[in-house]
C-alpha cells in the first residue's frame, strides 16, 4: 500500500475530512488532496506529524510492503468512530454515481413542482377575481386546488420511487466505508472536473430565491383597479423564481453529495454520520409542518418562508448534534 492509500485510510479510520486533517498538520486542504491522490509527497517533517496524528509510525507510513500498521506501531485513538467498516469497489462506486445523476435530476423536479403547485390556483383566483375568465371563483378555487393536488401527489411518488431505488445506497450515509484501490482517485477527478458546473448552478439558484420578491415589488408599483390580479400574478411569479432557484441549488446540492458520500467529507464524514441519525426526522416534520400549514390557510404565498427557516435551524440543529456525539467520545 502506497503512502497517498495510507493516508486516506487512516484519516477515515479517525473520522476526519480532508480539512480536518489539514488544520492538524498546520497545511491546506489542497496539499492534503494532492497527497492522497498521489499528485504530491509530504515532507519528513509532515510525515513525521501525521505519524503522531494518526498514531503509527513512520516506518508503516514509508514503506510500501507494509500493508496495516502492527499492534506495536499503534497509539490507540479514541475516536468513537472505529465501527464496522463497509467496502465499496470500483464497480459500487459507479453505479451509485449513476443512480444518484439521475436521482438528483428528478428529485430536483419533484421539488421545483410541490414549489410551483400553488401557481395554477393563484393565478386563477386572481383572474377570476378580477373578471378577466367566465369561471366564477368558486369554480377556479377547485379548479386550482384539483391541480394542486396533482402536481403534488406526482412529486411525491417521484420521491417514493428514487427513495426505494436508492435504498441498496443507504449504507453510504449511515456505515462507514473504505473504497477499494482506485475509487477514490476516480471520485475525486470527477468531483473536480463538476467544481465548476456546481458554482454556475448553486450561486444563480440562490440569487433567484433572493431576488424572488423583486417583481412584486414592481407589480404592486404600477398596480391599477385590478389590485387582485396583481397580486396573484406577483406571488405565483414570486414562487416561479424560487422553484427555478430550488431546483438549481437541490440538483447540484445532490451532485455534490454524492461525490462526498464516497470520499466521506462534507455533511458525510464519519463524525456527520453519527451526528445525522436523526436528519430524516427532522426534515419530515419540516415538510408536515409545510404541508400542515399550507392546506389548512391555503397561503401557499406565505408557507414557503417554513423551507429557508428550516434550513438555518437544520445548520444549528447539526451543529448541536455535532458537539453530542463529540461530548460522548470525549
Amino acid at each position: 500500500m502506497i503512502l497517498a492509500d495510507k493516508i486516506v485510510e487512516n484519516r477515515k479510520k479517525c473520522g476526519w475530512s480532508q480539512e480536518e486533517l489539514a488544520d492538524k498538520l498546520g497545511v491546506s486542504r489542497q496539499s492534503v488532496s494532492k497527497w492522497e491522490s498521489a499528485q504530491a509527497v509530504p515532507d519528513m517533517k509532515k510525515i513525521v506529524q501525521m505519524s503522531k496524528v494518526f498514531g503509527v509510525s513512520t516506518d508503516y507510513l514509508l514503506r510500501d510492503d507494509i500493508e496495516t500498521a502492527s499492534e506495536s506501531d499503534i497509539t490507540p485513538i479514541d475516536s468513537g468512530l472505529e465501527e464496522s467498516v463497509r467496502s465499496v469497489s470500483l464497480e459500487e462506486a459507479n453505479e451509485f454515481l449513476e443512480h444518484n445523476e439521475r436521482a438528483a435530476v428528478s428529485i430536483s423536479t419533484g421539488v421545483m413542482m410541490c414549489i410551483l403547485s400553488p401557481v395554477l390556483l393563484l393565478i386563477l383566483g386572481g383572474l377570476a377575481a378580477a373578471q378577466r375568465i367566465s369561471v366564477g371563483e368558486e369554480e377556479a378555487y377547485m379548479i386550482g386546488v384539483a391541480a394542486l393536488l396533482l402536481i403534488v401527489a406526482s412529486a411525491v411518488a417521484i420521491f417514493i420511487i428514487f427513495g426505494l431505488k436508492g435504498q441498496r445506497f443507504d449504507y453510504l450515509e449511515k456505515q462507514n466505508i473504505d473504497t477499494d484501490y482506485g475509487v477514490s482517485g476516480m471520485v475525486k477527478e470527477r468531483k473536480s472536473n463538476y467544481a465548476g458546473a456546481h458554482a454556475r448552478l448553486l450561486v444563480p439558484g440562490i440569487v433567484l430565491c433572493i431576488i424572488s420578491s423583486v417583481p412584486l415589488f414592481i407589480l404592486v408599483a404600477i398596480r391599477s383597479t385590478m389590485s387582485n390580479l396583481i397580486d396573484s400574478l406577483g406571488v405565483a411569479l414570486i414562487l416561479i423564481l424560487i422553484a427555478i432557484g430550488v431546483k438549481m441549488i437541490v440538483l447540484t446540492s445532490i451532485r455534490q453529495g454524492g461525490f462526498d458520500k464516497l470520499l466521506e467529507e462534507g455533511d458525510y464524514t464519519r463524525l456527520n454520520k453519527k451526528a445525522g441519525v436523526w436528519d430524516g426526522i427532522y426534515w419530515a416534520i419540516a415538510t408536515a409542518i409545510y404541508l400542515g400549514w399550507s392546506f389548512i390557510t391555503m397561503d401557499w404565498e406565505m408557507t414557503w418562508i417554513v423551507w429557508p427557516i428550516a434550513g438555518v435551524v437544520f445548520a444549528a440543529y447539526k451543529e448541536v448534534m455535532r458537539m453530542i456525539v463529540r461530548s460522548k467520545n470525549a
